[in-house]
């Protein structure tokens, strides 16, 4: 688990005045909190740029400097807007840690406008994570607990099936634990590690008009096995839309692979229905929203075990 701080309080006039310390350029822009993430705040800035700020983990800086040196030699690949570092926030006594100034990439996150037409979204998807999923230099940064083999992580699906029980979030754990199971018994990622997304959950996926217009937060960007990231497909695409997807995504994603995948959509989904009912409960740090994209998703993993 991430570990955690103080939240640091965040305002307009603490954003203006680092900006006038060392972008000064850029201090005249109209500013707007966009989101509170787990790791970071977004504020909107002027029409075209972002500033995210780490507020409640220790590891945001990291992220955040991770993100400025790998993704603006990725980005210009990507058939989607993504969030390109254009400046970088040193600590100062103001503001003792690291942030950044990216472009603003506009859309409604998938987990409030979820997708409507499939097919499209399906294909859009599709071209971006075969863009994204090439091979990773020497030196790329590792996941933070992603994209190697399922086994290590019986003790943390355990636990998840456990709580999502005890809390009545599921109607059918042992379906669940099937298509762990399965997924734990599909042969390892012996192939190279590929550049993926590693956190591609419905709030950092934005959506226009039905369908994909743009991925955000890159912060867990790392290389490793596919089916993190293929993983999404489960709670980010409609019921119909999922083979549409496989067929468009090259090279076609193996057997065993898309079983390592349903692995990962039931760990992510799990967390996922925690969340959503820590918001329901009104708890800090819960959302709601993600609940719905969570329950279809293992819904449809459940019923695809064996197919």
């Amino acid at each position: 688990m991430t570990s955690t701080h103080s939240p640091t309080h965040i305002t307009a006039d603490l954003i203006r005045e680092l900006l006038r310390d060392q972008h000064p350029d850029l201090a005249g822009h109209p500013l707007s909190l966009g989101a509170r993430g787990w790791d970071n705040q977004l504020w909107r800035l002027g029409e075209e740029l972002a500033v995210r700020l780490p507020w409640a983990t220790e590891a945001a800086d990291e992220l955040l400097l991770k993100e400025h040196a790998w993704l603006p030699g990725l980005a210009p690949g990507l058939p989607l807007p993504v969030p390109v570092p254009q400046r970088l926030g040193v600590p100062s006594e103001r503001f003792p840690r690291t942030w950044l100034v990216t472009t603003w990439v506009p859309g409604e996150p998938a987990d409030r406008a979820p997708v409507t037409r499939g097919e499209e979204a399906a294909g859009t998807l599709a071209g971006f994570l075969t863009a994204l999923h090439r091979p990773a230099p020497a030196g790329a940064p590792a996941g933070r607990g992603r994209g190697g083999p399922l086994a290590p992580y019986a003790e943390h699906f355990a636990h998840a099936l456990a709580s999502v029980t005890e809390r009545g979030l599921i109607p059918d754990p042992d379906g669940i634990r099937e298509v762990w199971e399965d997924a734990v018994a599909a042969p390892d990622w012996t192939g190279p590690a590929l550049w993926l997304h590693g956190d591609l959950h419905p709030a950092n996926v934005l959506t226009d008009r039905g369908t994909f217009c743009g991925v955000i937060d890159f912060g867990d960007l790392f290389a490793g096995d596919p089916a993190c990231d293929l993983s999404a497909v489960w709670t980010l695409l409609p019921d119909d839309a999922a083979d549409r997807f496989h067929a468009a995504y090259g090279p076609g994603p193996d057997a065993a692979t898309l079983r390592r995948a349903r692995g990962w959509a039931v760990l992510r989904a799990m967390g996922a229905l925690l969340v959503a009912d820590d918001g329901d409960r009104g708890l800090p740090n819960g959302k709601p929203t993600w609940g719905p994209p969570a329950r279809r998703a293992l819904e449809r993993l459940v019923a695809s075990v064996g197919r």
